[in-house]
């Protein structure tokens, strides 16, 4: 049974991936590289044409691709066809997307496609235009797989979760359907549904406002299903634009609690502002079997993202400053990392091409193909003015190597690891 199909499972995956980078020797600034020794024996995988990053991408491979182009795309980069036509060619004849489809020729296995990999794709070819076609297809998949109580699970059949929900409700937003209008059967809503996972006035106070992630039909308090809850309660997808005027969060209102959607997303960005605040501008995660929590780079990532669209700036920046000071060494070589601190920094306001020095949207270009002409002479010019060199060009390619073992850690961590029991 994939390691996805398990909460528990995936959440130690992910803790353990984040422990052990936060145990590696700090980088020194962007110009450390791995002895040779280290890369030497490294397997170079048989990749397709057009992928970002080197990873192997059987639980990632939609998910990362997806994101990269997002990013990118945001930044003006003209992806090369190769890596849009990639994409496009991972989807189903029904309509869904997979992870990852290595033979294209043969047909999918439906209880392989889910509503992320789907979701993202969906939003990440609306952005680059030009793919109506595939687009409604697959949010036509998305629709027919919606469950009575208005949510989406990560694979069609399971219990509604809130990370999946509030992916295909940046999905749908993309294509230009309402959200609140999707309803299979005369059901709920997704916000409905939304609301549903939410911890209320009974919880002990310090958890009101927070989102939980259903496993073996209890809800626990969890970051990550609270980030991406509030943002698919603001109605929003993965590229979010700073609010032109932030303002403070509202806690719930007890004992009254939320009475509707903007409330309940409002409480939810009020109990992440506080999380960030108890960090130190960051979410935390505890190993287990240790006494310490270690920096959750990617939920604090989707934090800003997702306190942005609710309007609120202000803690948005303040996550998205730390993490341009502290997560060089967590996101170098990882396509999915560096386009979650690419969207992170838009949603901020921030520059990422100056991301503590760093440029990230070169980085993640560096990863994929060469980008189109239209974006060569754009890539070029940054290329001079970080160096030029094909030192550093090499330096990239050996950095990849180096975390290729973390990347599937990282992705799972992000997307896969709050995932219902089997």
């Amino acid at each position: 049974m994939p390691l996805r199909r398990r909460a528990a499972a995936l959440a130690a995956v992910a803790v353990t991936a984040l422990s052990a980078l936060a145990a590696a020797p700090a980088a020194t600034a962007d110009t450390a590289s791995p002895s040779p020794s280290a890369t030497a024996s490294a397997p170079k995988p048989k990749l397709p044409a057009g992928l970002y990053g080197t990873a192997d991408p059987t639980y990632d491979g939609v998910w990362r691709q997806s994101y990269a182009l997002l990013a990118l795309t945001t930044y003006g980069v003209t992806p090369a066809p190769a890596a849009v036509s990639w994409l496009t060619g991972q989807q189903c004849a029904d309509g869904g997307f997979p992870s990852y489809r290595a033979d294209t020729a043969k047909a999918c296995d439906p209880k392989l496609e889910d509503t992320n990999a789907t979701g993202i794709a969906v939003q990440a070819l609306a952005a680059l235009g030009g793919h109506d076609a595939v687009t409604a297809k697959a949010v036509d998949w998305l629709t027919g797989v919606q469950n009575a109580d208005g949510g989406w699970s990560y694979n069609p059949g399971a219990a509604s979760d809130p990370d999946s929900t509030g992916v295909v409700i940046g999905a749908l937003a993309a294509a230009g359907k309402d959200p609140a209008a999707v309803r299979k059967g005369g059901g709920g809503t997704a916000y409905d549904a939304l609301r549903g996972f939410q911890f209320g006035c009974k919880a002990k106070e310090t958890d009101r406002g927070s989102y939980g992630y259903p496993t073996d039909g209890k809800l626990a308090v969890n970051a990550k299903a609270s980030a991406d809850a509030v943002r698919g309660g603001a109605g929003a997808g993965f590229v979010v634009k700073p609010p032109a005027a932030g303002t403070a969060a509202k806690p719930l209102a007890c004992p009254a609690g939320a009475a509707d959607r903007a409330a309940s997303t409002d409480a939810g960005a009020a109990w992440l502002t506080a999380r960030l605040a108890a960090g130190g501008d960051h979410l935390t995660a505890v190993t287990p079997g240790a006494d310490t929590p270690t920096p959750d780079y990617g939920t604090t990532a989707d934090a800003v993202v997702a306190l942005a669209a609710a309007g609120h700036l202000a803690p948005a920046a303040s996550a998205y400053g730390w993490l341009a000071a502290h997560s060089a060494q967590w996101s170098r070589g990882n396509p999915a990392a560096l386009s979650q601190l690419v969207l992170a920094a838009h949603a901020a306001g921030a520059d990422p091409r100056a991301a503590g020095g760093a440029d990230l949207v070169q980085q993640l270009t560096n990863l994929g193909p060469r980008p189109a002409p239209a974006a060569s002479a754009s890539a070029s010019a940054k290329k001079k003015d970080d160096g030029g060199s094909s030192a550093a060009s090499t330096w990239l390619i050996v950095g990849v190597f180096f975390v290729a073992s973390v990347g599937v850690g990282f992705l799972l961590s992000g997307r896969r690891r709050n995932r219902p029991g089997a």
